[in-house]
């Protein structure tokens, strides 16, 4: 599945930015609530997709991401875990801490996609609301 760069977000889009955004954060709240930490990645991923799927958004897991060079489409191995309504990148994790690396794989994936706002949410956590930070593209390099 093929992900096309899109252009930048207006005004007026960013109200469903901001809801998606938000769905998608309490979406994770219950899983985690329901979980707990410690489970495998992939076990947060397919029930934050159920729950995101109940609450009406179109919800793709693990999106090939291509480089594009020399105008030639790259398989560099890149997968993104959930892309939802095709606007949002979540990028999920169960380590210890976020890092450097972590963060920079949101900004490549936005960067790459073309999307413009992207989550990374660490299930390691015990309050959820420590392991969540949002990306938009463009604002976070340092």
């Amino acid at each position: 599945m093929s992900v096309q760069p899109q252009r930048a977000q207006s005004r007026t889009e960013e109200k469903p930015v901001n809801a998606i955004t938000e769905a998608i954060i309490g979406a994770a709240m219950r899983v985690h609530t329901a979980l707990g930490p410690g489970l495998l990645e992939s076990a947060y991923e397919v029930c934050l997709c159920h729950e995101l799927v109940k609450l009406g958004y179109s919800v793709q897991r693990q999106v090939p991401l291509p480089v594009i060079y020399d105008s030639v489409r790259l398989d560099a191995g890149y997968k993104i875990d959930i892309i939802v309504d095709n606007l949002v990148i979540v990028e999920l994790k169960c380590v210890e801490r976020i890092i450097g690396v972590h963060e920079a794989q949101v900004l490549s994936y936005l960067k790459l996609s073309g999307k413009s706002v992207g989550l990374l949410i660490n299930f390691h956590v015990r309050h959820l609301r420590d392991g969540i930070r949002r990306f938009v593209e463009g604002q976070n390099w340092q």
